[in-house]
């Protein structure tokens, strides 16, 4: 019995050329493709397949809002990710949505193949070469998380106002505190997250999504 696939990605002529590549061996067998997000979850609720091969970059809906429509509505179906994108931040947003696995379009087609099979059984499968550098991230995730949790609820307001940008003075006016009050609590949230100065600071609070980049 072959593995039925679904292709989203929205350049045809990869569509074409991973068609034929997967059911040149007879086990698998591509049932439904799509060039654009809203397309791709068109088609998975009229054609029932074992796996999604799922691009990100595509029009309209990104292969991680598919991810996120996917698995709110429940639908049976595997999703292998594959992607130019050897960012880790995009794998661990794919993990953190519930991807089941993550492959690069580098891949030889033995791999891809195997990353299939794996997926289908149940497994997760990761490309071997991203996982020293996930872990990596996942380390420094901890890390930032543990710098979070040291910060008073006090602290936290001020580090999220130096992220919009906001000087003493006037994080002083917004929280009714005075300005030596405010430097205070400054010098006690750099020391805990480590930044030497109001941009690393910054950058902190971003790559943490305590403030939304408008």
């Amino acid at each position: 019995m072959s593995v039925k696939v679904i292709i989203a990605d929205d350049h045809s002529i990869i569509r074409e050329g991973l068609k034929q590549l997967l059911e040149m061996s007879g086990e698998i067998e591509v049932v439904g493709e799509a060039g654009d997000g809203i397309q791709c979850l068109n088609v998975l609720k009229k054609v029932t397949a074992d796996i999604l091969l799922l691009d990100i970059n595509m029009p309209i809906m990104n292969g991680l809002q598919v991810l996120e429509k996917i698995n709110k509505s429940q639908l049976k179906i595997k999703v292998l990710i594959l992607t130019v994108h050897n960012e880790i931040d995009y794998l661990i947003k794919a993990i953190d949505i519930g991807v089941d696995g993550y492959l690069l379009k580098d891949a030889g087609s033995n791999e891809l193949k195997k990353a299939i099979f794996k997926v289908t059984k149940g497994e997760k499968y990761i490309q071997p070469e991203l996982t020293p550098l996930l872990n990596q991230k996942l380390v420094e995730k901890e890390t930032d998380l543990d710098k979070l949790h040291s910060l008073t609820k006090r602290e936290m307001q001020i580090l999220k106002l130096i992220a919009e940008g906001l000087f003493n003075k006037e994080i002083g006016d917004r929280l009714n505190i005075s300005e030596r009050t405010v430097k205070n609590h400054v010098f006690n949230l750099f020391k805990k997250i480590g930044a030497s100065d109001r941009t690393q600071a910054a950058v902190f609070a971003i790559k943490n999504n305590l403030v939304d980049i408008k």
